[in-house]
């Protein structure tokens, strides 16, 4: 199967390339500054990827951004980042990918677990999460061609908490992470929200 993989220089992004290269698939990793470029928030820039990466089956999205910070403290600014980029740039993926992909291909986007599980400084980020959970649990509904879109809920991720100074245990290792992303690709699921978690051998 050919996926485009975009994000695919991230802390998630490239152990979802290691696991679908694994699985023999052809992937096509796209990120802001590699050999295949892409900006999530600009309609134009998806627009050429598409047109450069033909014959794709698969489209799995692990880049977005949102601010996280006191609600206090947000901005206007702040917010327009998130509505931006995680949740439009990631409208915009499916809503390009749903004529580019071939038919019964699959979609894939990325939530978070501050959706369902906010925590202080989440405002902006579970805004984001949660309309964008609203927005592929609708579009499955309409989707034309066989084409499946979901979105994957990473938890907090081991990796980024290390980053962040955090106690990485109560996390999940991105390579586990990347496992819910496989079965979204090779999977029959439709409008579902997957939890890492449920996919841990």
């Amino acid at each position: 199967m050919k996926i485009i993989v975009i994000g695919a220089t991230g802390t998630i992004g490239s152990e979802v390339v290691k696991a679908l290269s694994l699985k023999k698939h052809e992937v096509v990793g796209a990120s802001r500054g590699g050999d295949v470029r892409v900006t999530i928030d600009d309609p134009a820039s998806v627009r050429a990827l598409f047109e450069r990466v033909r014959d794709v089956e698969a489209l799995v999205c692990c880049a977005g951004n949102a601010a996280f910070k006191p609600f206090a403290d947000l901005t206007d600014a702040d917010y327009e980042l998130g509505l931006r980029s995680k949740l439009m740039g990631q409208v915009t993926l499916a809503r390009q990918a749903k004529d580019a992909l071939r038919a019964g291909g699959s979609i894939t986007l990325t939530t978070g677990v501050l959706a369902m599980q906010p925590m202080p400084g989440s405002a902006s980020i579970s805004m984001v999460n949660a309309g964008l959970e609203g927005f592929v649990r609708a579009a499955a509904l309409e989707m034309p061609r066989g084409i499946r879109i979901n979105a994957v809920s990473p938890p907090w991720v081991k990796e980024t908490m290390v980053k962040f100074g955090m106690d990485p245990t109560p996390g999940l290792a991105a390579s586990d992470v990347a496992k819910a992303y496989v079965a979204a690709v090779e999977g029959s699921q439709q409008g579902k929200i997957l939890d890492p978690a449920q996919f841990l051998v």
